[in-house]
């Protein structure tokens, strides 16, 4: 009996030992100081980049704020699905020579519906798709040449399973999108890569949050609002082999771009302002001189 007992302590903690990742664990940051990562993305990672406050900004700082001096490589653009990226991966990652690459992808190729990205063959073969889906490929064979590309040119790819599709979990489209984040999950698992599974951390924080009806992560249920954005990083920093301390340290540099976003916001806010009363005006001193 005591031996028994013995083993399955010693099974649990190889499975805890495991789900920790070896990099958390060591405390060790897995990115060195000059490296390059690359954020091969569609808009949230666009915006990720674009936002003084967004993820891929944050991912960066809180490197900093532990003394890993590292490069960004943008390569997020707004509408793109897995063949998309697949298509530009030379041209956007593969040519820069990055030492990693975080992959986000997988809203729009559910998201676009009928001009989605399939699954798989199974689901090309059942699904409903537009006249063109064939040239897309599939998710899974898209995914795959990406990571295995990545890896032939000496890139350490991490795979970040993809949010959500409007912040109600139990909707049409989250169901469509799971097997693709399972797909990722185990893909990860065989290639032994860091896997910073932010779907799972959107599920956990949105049903802990409880409020039904409220933007808790997204600002239209797909795009990052503030907390989203943070979330997302610290998904990606975790998966890096930043500590609970480390990552402590990243959150409080990400004060000052917080405040940078606000103030870019309330700018631009005041623009759109300023041009849509000079559009008004100008509309009504047209209708004035017309009337003469």
């Amino acid at each position: 009996m005591k031996q028994t007992t013995f083993l399955r302590h010693c099974a649990l903690s190889t499975t805890v030992f495991l789900s920790f990742g070896l990099s958390q664990l060591s405390a060790e940051i897995a990115v060195k100081n000059g490296e390059k990562i690359a954020f091969l993305g569609d808009s949230i990672t666009q915006g990720g980049w674009g936002n003084p406050a967004g993820y891929v900004r944050l991912v960066m700082a809180g490197l900093e704020a532990n003394g890993v001096h590292a490069e960004a490589v943008p390569a997020g653009i707004s509408g793109h699905k897995s063949d998309q990226m697949l298509a530009r991966l030379e041209k956007d990652v593969l040519s820069k020579k990055p030492q990693w690459m975080t992959l986000s992808c997988g809203v729009n190729d559910v998201w676009h519906g009928g001009r989605g990205v399939p699954l798989d063959d199974a689901m090309l073969k059942s699904g409903t798709y537009d006249a063109k889906v064939a040239e897309r490929g599939t998710y899974k064979k898209n995914i795959t040449e990406i990571i295995e590309k990545a890896s032939a040119a000496g890139i350490k790819p991490v795979v970040l399973t993809a949010t959500v599709i409007q912040e109600q979990l139990d909707n049409k489209e989250n169901g469509l999108l799971a097997p693709y984040n399972e797909f990722l999950r185990q893909l990860a698992t065989e290639k032994k890569i860091p896997l910073a599974d932010l779907n799972a951390m959107f599920q956990e924080r949105i049903k802990a949050e409880n409020k039904p009806g409220t933007k808790v992560l997204t600002g239209d249920g797909v795009h990052m609002n503030g907390e989203g954005n943070k979330l997302m990083a610290t998904g990606v920093l975790k998966a890096l082999g930043l500590n609970d301390a480390e990552l402590a340290k990243a959150k409080e540099s990400w004060v000052a771009l917080e405040t940078q976003a606000a103030e870019a916001a309330k700018k631009a806010a005041e623009a759109r302002a300023k041009a849509a009363a000079e559009k008004a005006a100008a509309a009504e001193k047209a209708a004035a001189g017309a009337t003469k």
